[in-house]
């Protein structure tokens, strides 16, 4: 079998990163032939450069029980791989083959970056599976990080081993992130009600409220608190089936379903499920057709006493063309909204994420990072795993000076961003009218006024185009955007009260 890891390497022209020892009984020509196809087709696809730095380190260890695993020399890298490749790693190899549905990485203390080993099978044994850390905040117990996540079902492989179970066996529900359990979910007073009422309903064995309706925008935390739901369920009480899937997917599959003639087996299969979890139902505004399938889902699930959990990135009832019936469906359960973060918060979670990646950040690092992106969670572990990758590759000791430099770009456009909702917001105080209005159809001037200045500010101080600006005005076109704008320009010049009004708006928002 070494012999046939060689001859792959040969082939490749590189290391392939095999682990000396027992787990070489886990290999085939197959496994090994599988692994050289999924790399060639992940060179295409990311590029010479992002290849040779983040992929070509990766060693295939074992193939087993559906499983394929994968090693990674450290922890950084294990996490970026994870991060931004496993998904394309798990479709490519299932596409080759189709009884492999789950890849893991490991972290492999005897390997090279170049991906070679020099440890034996004890290396990969002791190695941290990249499917799921989940060590807690405060707790730097070596046995937590070399530990696969606790929350993922488990089935046994019929060899003594345990394997993580893939999380769309049902082939509807999609991917969880191992990375998104309760544990990981880092607390604070915008969160708080939320975490509590998704806590709530995951240890619950019946239906605390129905349905449970998350909302916030984007980059808070709504699609962590559902695959924490899901991961907290499957492991707790493995016989009640669970769908997680966006909404957008929801709508495919109904498509798809009317395009086959198949509406029965699709009614069935998202009608005797337990527990149903749409995130960002946003999507299906305008929707028609997919709205009813959804009503009737929903009615139906209800009335079983089945749980449902959806998500958006608004309230039930600012949710812009969405059937009333449905409006109204939506928001009969609990509804539970995360709010901006908060300085606090964000620097929590900028200590959790640099302790679960091992990784020693200056206090004062943190604190400038905390203070200065502030637009979503999502951005602020971005530029987190930026600077960790980069002092990591480049070899540079992590600094205020070497973040502003690595980050300038981020921390740019950090400095002059403004949300449309802030906008709409501030400009609803300042004429002293609801947020709602925005996007209302009333037209009277004391509403439509203010709207237009609105849209105005939202072109001027976003990189919103005009249609995405529309559709945060209630789903307008781009036209009636393009007048606004044109519109306040005139005014701008010749009404000097107006034009008052639009300075102190502007100097507000980018203070």
């Amino acid at each position: 079998m070494q012999h046939a890891v060689r001859d792959t390497q040969s082939a490749l022209g590189q290391s392939n990163g095999g682990i000396a020892g027992d787990e070489h009984a886990a290999l085939d020509d197959h496994a090994v032939a599988t692994w050289q196809l999924v790399r060639e087709k992940l060179r295409a696809e990311f590029g010479a450069t992002a290849y040779r730095y983040w992929l070509e380190p990766v060693a295939l260890i074992a193939v087993e029980a559906g499983v394929a695993r994968l090693g990674a020399p450290t922890r950084a890298m294990r996490d970026w791989v994870t991060q931004h490749y496993l998904d394309r790693i798990q479709k490519f190899w299932h596409a080759e083959d189709s009884d492999v549905h789950f890849v893991e990485i490991n972290i492999v203390s005897g390997m090279q970056a170049n991906g070679s080993a020099s440890g034996t099978s004890k290396s990969a044994s002791a190695s941290s599976s990249a499917t799921a850390p989940r060590a807690k905040a405060g707790r730097k117990s070596e046995s937590a990080e070399n530990a696969s996540v606790a929350d993922a079902p488990r089935q046994s492989n019929g060899s003594g081993r345990t394997a993580i179970a893939s999380m769309s066996d049902d082939g509807i529900s999609a991917a969880l992130d191992p990375r998104y359990t309760f544990d990981n979910f880092v607390l604070g007073k915008p969160n708080e009600f939320a975490y509590a009422a998704a806590r709530r309903l995951a240890e619950a064995e019946s239906v605390p409220f129905n349905p449970l309706f998350l909302y916030g925008g984007v980059g808070l935390g709504k699609t962590h608190l559902m695959h924490a739901i899901a991961w907290h369920i499957r492991r707790t009480q493995p016989h009640r089936t669970v769908i997680y899937l966006s909404a957008e997917k929801f709508m495919y599959r109904f498509i798809r379903a009317l395009r086959d003639k198949n509406t029965v087996d699709f009614k069935d299969q998202f009608r005797s499920v337990d527990v149903l979890m749409v995130d960002d139902v946003q999507f299906i505004s305008g929707k028609d057709s997919t709205q009813e399938e959804f009503f009737h889902t929903f009615n139906a699930l209800v009335d079983q006493g089945r749980q449902i959990i959806v998500s958006a990135d608004k309230s039930p009832s600012d949710l812009e063309d969405i059937e009333e019936r449905l409006r109204s469906r939506l928001g009969s359960g609990l509804v539970a909204d995360i709010h901006a973060t908060t300085y606090e918060l964000r620097l929590g979670i900028l200590e959790a994420k640099a302790e679960r990646q091992g990784v020693e950040l200056p206090q004062r690092v943190m604190e400038f990072l905390a203070h200065k992106i502030t637009a979503n969670v999502r951005e602020l572990e971005g530029a987190l795993n930026r600077v960790i990758a980069h002092a990591q590759l480049v070899g540079r000791e992590i600094g205020l000076e070497m973040v502003q430099d690595i980050l300038h770009d981020v921390l740019r456009a950090s400095e002059r961003r403004v949300s449309i909702e802030e906008i709409q917001k501030r400009v609803a105080e300042h004429f002293n009218i609801k947020v709602s209005d925005m996007h209302s159809a009333r037209r009277a001037r004391a509403v439509a006024r203010p709207r237009q200045v609105a849209m105005y500010l939202s072109k001027q101080l976003t990189t919103h185009s005009l249609p995405e600006i529309g559709r945060k005005f209630g789903g307008r076109d781009h036209t009636t955007v393009m007048h606004a704008v044109r519109k306040i320009e005139e005014l701008h010049g010749t009404d000097p009260s107006l034009c008052e009004d639009i300075d102190l708006l502007r100097r507000m928002l980018e203070s």
